[in-house]
């Protein structure tokens, strides 16, 4: 009975000593991410009372100045905020234009939008609308006191940590010093600074967590350095290429072995791939985070025979033409025409066409597959049936037997498109001299090649739509959206008498009016090889193309466009810049 009750005890204590560890790591563990919270939760009533304040205030340049004090705030909240969530960090900082949601054509949602730039643009504007700024503050204010209330962190672990930290490093390199959400006061740099505080807060929060001291100081020391190097110079003259060349990609260095540090594994795959620390290479992305496709969609055997089926004029009604004919390896996957035989729109490069949320000029399917399907079907194009495609594959023997390998199954013509698409997500090689330079491969870029990068990223504002590494519009950091813009492309070069081009563009897949005229943006990557540009052809040279945009699109043709999304202003670029934009643009032509 002694003995039993001496085990009884021993148990209880054993028990009762291994509970007491659990709760103290599990105490530990909370304390952190409770004051995270707490610190978090602070910063975004610290936003809201400064907008409330805001609107209090009798004189524009109070206002001003409590503008300034919000925005500070909220670039304190924006690292965590813009993680968590999403969707209420876009509502917040949202570009001053139309949105529109296109799900269906009974699913069709017009926004008006609101928030930071919103009122930015409203309060440094010569003449101020103080009825409408009123209106917007409130609301924005009311946004962030609803998050105040109901926002929480308590689900975060180490993993979501470090997420956060990746996307913040990111954001800053490709939109934060671009100006991309600081459109009127170009205040991106200062804002730049604050972000970096804020995630040197985070990690001096989490310093128990690293094993190795020595990586903890890195981080410090990194983040004062870039805080540093920020400070210098302005908005027009800040030097980005070597900002990112030499701090953000060092941050991502120092994340990763953080990541191995911290013995954090990831649930899941992101855009990016975890084991990257450089942004401009062809182990960057992570293909499969742009397709259906299961393993490795860009495995040797399978893009041999989607090159094959790409290249087959057999697979067309009258087999007189191929995928190839329109996007002709030579050049460059276009075809050197304004407009494709028996379409309205120019060829668009298949460079890096994988990477990205929307495809065709309209942006009208979701998909590499939906695309080749759409051409498939297009009477002006294949003009075949999927039931057709897939009966001429299958007279094909060489072709039965190559799926049959590669695939293990009978040929379908989801196999088809798939083999297809694997050719085309193939075709993303991160090898101009750019890249190479970006990989420390190279030391060859010129003073003004650089110079033309900054003012791509700067002063001209290409890259607040041309983001940065793709130079297309898949919007970073999520990398869910790619953008469609309204910048007026005229029908031909006539300045004087200048017309909009007849293309109606968006606006034919739903009709949706306030959609016309609007159409996805484009990579620059290797234009220098894919002349005629824009949807129409219309521009024959890269003057010609940076002529437009200096001019401020439409609006400088004296075309008016309600919905334009391009700033109207001129850009006044000196000939100069013109032409180290240009020697840049040629730098981002592929070697292939």
């Amino acid at each position: 009975m002694k003995i039993n009750n001496l085990k009884a005890i021993f148990l209880y204590s054993l028990l009762a000593f291994l509970i007491s560890c659990k709760n103290e790591t599990t105490y530990e563990e909370t304390t952190v991410y409770k004051k995270l919270e707490k610190d978090f939760k602070a910063e975004l009533l610290n936003t809201s009372n400064a907008l409330d304040k805001l609107n209090n205030a009798a004189s524009i340049g109070e206002k001003k100045k409590m503008y300034l004090k919000a925005r500070t705030h909220f670039k304190i909240c924006e690292p965590i905020l813009a993680f968590v969530d999403s969707e209420n960090y876009g509502y917040l900082n949202q570009p001053n234009i139309l949105k529109v949601e296109e799900e269906d054509f009974t699913d069709i949602k017009i926004k008006e939008p609101t928030g930071f730039q919103v009122i930015e643009e409203l309060l440094f504007d010569e003449k101020v609308d103080e009825v409408e700024l009123t209106k917007q503050v409130e609301t924005t204010a009311i946004r962030l006191k609803f998050l105040y209330k109901n926002q929480t962190l308590q689900f975060l672990k180490k993993h979501h940590v470090l997420w956060i930290l990746r996307d913040a490093i990111n954001r800053i390199a490709l939109t934060g010093i671009t100006g991309f959400d600081s459109p009127v006061l170009e205040n991106s740099l200062i804002e730049s600074q604050t972000v970096y505080k804020s995630i040197q807060k985070m990690i001096t929060l989490f310093e128990t967590e690293f094993e190795k001291k020595e990586l903890y100081q890195e981080w410090q020391k990194e983040i004062n350095k870039s805080i540093i190097d920020l400070e210098k110079g302005t908005f027009q003259d800040f030097d980005r290429y070597s900002f990112i060349k030499n701090h953000t990609q060092k941050a991502l260095e120092i994340w990763k072995e953080t990541v191995t540090d911290w013995k954090v594994t990831f649930p899941f795959k992101q855009a990016i791939n975890y084991e990257t620390s450089n942004l401009f290479s062809n182990e960057t992305f992570n293909i499969n985070y742009f397709t259906d496709q299961k393993g490795n969609p860009v495995e040797a055997d399978k893009v041999a025979l989607g090159k094959l089926l790409f290249e087959d004029t057999s697979l067309s009604n009258k087999k007189d033409i191929s995928c190839a004919t329109c996007h002709k390896q030579e050049l460059y996957f276009t075809d050197g025409l304004a407009k494709s035989p028996g379409t309205t729109r120019n060829s668009p490069t298949l460079f890096y066409a994988a990477l990205q949320k929307g495809f065709f000029h309209d942006k009208r399917t979701g998909s590499l597959e939906g695309q080749i399907i759409d051409v498939v079907n297009n009477p002006n194009e294949f003009h075949l049936s999927l039931n057709d495609l897939e009966k001429r594959v299958i007279e094909n023997d060489n072709y039965k037997e190559a799926f049959k390998k590669i695939y293990a199954k009978e040929i379908d013509n989801h196999i088809i498109r798939n083999a297809i698409a694997s050719y085309i997500m193939s075709l993303s090689p991160f090898n101009s001299k750019f890249d190479l330079n970006m990989q420390g491969k190279e030391n060859s870029l010129t003073k003004n090649e650089i110079n033309g990068f900054n003012i791509f990223t700067g002063k001209a504002k290409c890259a607040t739509c041309h983001f940065a590494p793709l130079f297309n519009g898949l919007v970073p950091t999520l990398f869910k959206e790619s953008e469609i813009e309204l910048i007026g492309v005229p029908k031909s070069k006539d300045t004087i008498n200048a017309e909009i081009d007849d293309d109606l563009g968006r606006y034919g897949v739903y009709k949706t009016e306030q959609r016309k005229f609007f159409f996805k943006t484009p990579t620059v990557r290797n234009i220098e090889k894919t002349a005629p540009y824009m949807h129409n052809g219309v521009y024959t040279t890269l003057e010609e193309i940076i002529d437009f945009y200096d001019k401020g699109g439409a609006t400088g043709l004296g075309i008016e466009l309600e919905y334009q999304t391009l700033p109207p202003d001129k850009l006044n670029l000196t000939n100069q810049e013109k032409e180290d934009l240009i020697v840049f643009l040629k730098t981002l032509t592929d070697k292939y």
